[in-house]
């Protein structure tokens, strides 16, 4: 009986399964950055600047017109779950709350009944190129958690549980555990209020490194749950005999051990699992609720209170360049790394 149930190319923005909503991969090789951490003026010619996603010279603007990012903007209803694999994200929101985070750290964001942040990538390299490649995964909230109070909280690199398995060949893979468990090593606390905040919601998500010839097996988790294995960077793998190319997403039986034997390069995956929520999913923009109506009423609380508005001087935040990994908090709480 064979544990995969479906394989589909890989699109943008990823296609994920209940409790998730979508997973964003942004790889940009951006130039050496300016005074102003962002890139020079010609580097900006013929660019659609605020709406920059083509990917020109190997790097987008996005929404940003200085430095590359997204200035601030609306979220209720869901969380954000930031992986950074390499680069630098500079975190504000509408709470006071502020942070940098870069190669191995995870943001964990709960928006709840609503916040305003931005996510900027200053370029702090002056000399050099500034690459950036992250993961933004959308979780979403049961209706009983989507107006929770917004919190937000780092999951840094060292302390991050990480399995470096050796196959019977001698070649390893490598598993970040930022949510869930594989076996007996378990991740850090989410927030609070997330789904995967409760055990027997069986969240997980993983990062998955495998050398050439490299053969690891994904353990079997919940039955119900919903399991999905991106095959984003590579050539090919096999899964019970079956050749898989890469950028392909594999839709897995979670109950069931998956084997992935890779092949002659490195490759790299993410996997996203966990017990559907099953209820209805509205989504406008940046708001995810249950209902129109509740749609409705996200637009005109957010038009009435702006969720607290903007308590920045400027919409596309950075914080100095010399700055180190941090996160401060609401409550005025500072963490140093």
């Amino acid at each position: 009986m064979t544990a995969i149930k479906n394989i589909k190319p890989l699109g943008f923005p990823w296609e994920t399964q209940d409790p998730f909503l979508f997973c964003a991969y942004h790889l940009d090789n951006y130039p050496e950055g300016n005074t102003k951490m962002g890139p020079s003026s010609e580097h900006l010619r013929g660019r659609n600047i605020g709406q920059d996603f083509q990917g020109k010279d190997g790097w987008s603007m996005y929404h940003g017109s200085d430095i590359p990012g997204f200035p601030y903007h609306p979220h209720r209803g869901f969380e954000t779950i930031t992986i950074n694999k390499q680069g630098v994200v500079d975190h504000s929101d509408s709470l006071g709350a502020a942070g940098r985070f870069m190669e191995g750290d995870v943001q964990w964001m709960t928006a709840g009944r609503g916040v305003q942040h931005s996510e900027m990538f200053p370029l702090v390299n002056e000399d050099k190129g500034n690459p950036l490649e992250i993961f933004q995964i959308w979780l979403n909230l049961p209706k009983a958690s989507k107006m929770v109070e917004a919190h937000f909280k780092m999951l840094w690199r060292e302390d991050i549980p990480v399995i470096n398995h050796v196959d019977e060949n001698g070649k390893k893979s490598t598993i970040d555990i930022i949510a869930g468990n594989i076996g007996d090593v378990e991740a850090l606390d989410p927030t609070p209020n997330s789904w995967a905040s409760n055990p027997e919601n069986a969240v997980g998500v993983f990062t998955l490194k495998m050398e050439a010839g490299a053969e690891w097996t994904l353990p079997a988790t919940l039955a119900g749950a919903n399991r999905t294995i991106f095959f984003y960077r590579g050539k090919n793998i096999q899964i019970e005999g079956r050749s898989i190319q890469v950028k392909s997403i594999i839709e897995a039986k979670a109950d069931s051990d998956v084997t992935i034997k890779n092949g002659d390069e490195e490759s790299f995956f993410l996997i996203l699992e966990g017990k559907p929520i099953g209820e209805p999913v509205v989504q406008h923009g940046p708001f995810v609720m249950n209902t129109v109506e509740e749609i409705q009423q996200t637009m005109r609380e957010y038009g009435r209170t702006q969720f607290g508005g903007w308590p920045w001087n400027e919409r596309e935040v950075a914080h100095p360049r010399d700055k180190g990994r941090f996160a401060l908090h609401a409550d005025g709480r500072e963490e140093l790394k």
